[in-house]
């Protein structure tokens, strides 16, 4: 009888990325098409937008919306900022406000709810994970009525904490700074910390905070473009115009058209107010993806 030796490992392992590397052409070229169509989906709204913006109202309806004609960029912006008495630079400033310190206080109140969940042992830790994890499920707009009602019984409605204080919260920040916390953060040097009298506050400062940076940067950036594009919320809670963030303010231009604010005025502060999220992301690209990947293997 003949006995076959198993190829090994190694072998079998080459074999396997050859095989992977054989894709049909015909299967590439489907996975290049969906992947365009999907890049051609994002970007054509965007450049809309850029394209739009630097033209003035007697060349909106008129020429091509997908490129340029009588560039007027300069011109909208400053228009922009004179609409209103300069309102648009309240509602930046307004929005910068509730994102930049929304996003600041979820991020450490989650990196603390986090890794108390991942580093401590008490009764109730999986339920109440559980529920955090239930929570991330639910659509923030299933919120936003019951949190106007809670607002009116205390008398915050229209004023700046009515949008400030839901957004300290983020289930989705606490769900992965305890993933992260738990993959990330060996036990052996939190024990290591207490060996040398260092305090639970001071471990978690000193040495959990600066090993869960790259995920606390990635739940920073996410509540901060979820707090600037909020809309329903501000809408709900706010009545005073020097209150509400740029969303809301831009949604009262666009159904004030009619009532004389120019359309241009409205795309053009559209577009203005998108690129702090682009800075934002160009900012932190390389912690928000070092973020998402580290972690997820241990």
């Amino acid at each position: 009888m003949t006995t076959v030796t198993p190829a090994p490992a190694s072998a079998a392992t080459a074999v396997a990325v050859r095989r992977a590397r054989r894709t049909p052409l015909a299967g590439r070229a489907g996975v290049f098409a969906v992947m365009s169509l999907f890049a051609v989906y994002t970007l054509v709204p965007v450049w809309w937008l850029l394209v739009t913006a630097t033209k003035n109202q007697g060349y909106l309806f008129t020429t091509n919306g997908l490129w340029f004609s009588h560039f007027d960029l300069w011109t909208n912006i400053r228009d922009v900022f004179h609409e209103q008495d300069g309102i648009f630079t309240r509602w930046l400033l307004n929005s910068a406000l509730y994102s930049i310190g929304g996003a600041a206080v979820s991020t450490t109140l989650s990196a603390m709810a986090g890794y108390a969940l991942a580093k401590y042992s008490f009764r109730g830790r999986d339920l109440t994970f559980n529920i955090i994890l239930g929570a991330v499920l639910i659509p923030d707009v299933m919120f936003a009525l019951p949190l106007y009602l809670m607002f009116s019984e205390v008398h915050l409605v229209n004023t700046c904490w009515a949008v400030f204080l839901p957004s300290v919260v983020s289930p989705f920040g606490v769900y992965l700074s305890r993933i992260y916390a738990a993959a990330s953060v060996p036990d052996e040097l939190l024990e290591a910390g207490r060996l040398d009298g260092a305090g639970e506050a001071r471990i978690f400062w000193r040495v959990a905070i600066p090993i869960m940076s790259p995920a606390l940067v990635t739940i920073f950036l996410f509540q901060f473009v979820s707090i600037w594009n909020n809309y329903l919320l501000p809408l709900l809670m706010i009545n005073s115009d020097e209150l509400q963030p740029v969303t809301v303010g831009l949604a009262n231009w666009r159904e004030g058209v009619n009532q004389g604010i120019p359309y241009n005025v409205t795309i053009t502060g559209a577009f203005l107010s998108v690129i702090p999220l682009i800075i934002a992301f160009l900012v932190l690209q390389r912690f928000w993806r070092s973020g998402l990947a580290a972690g997820s293997v241990k």
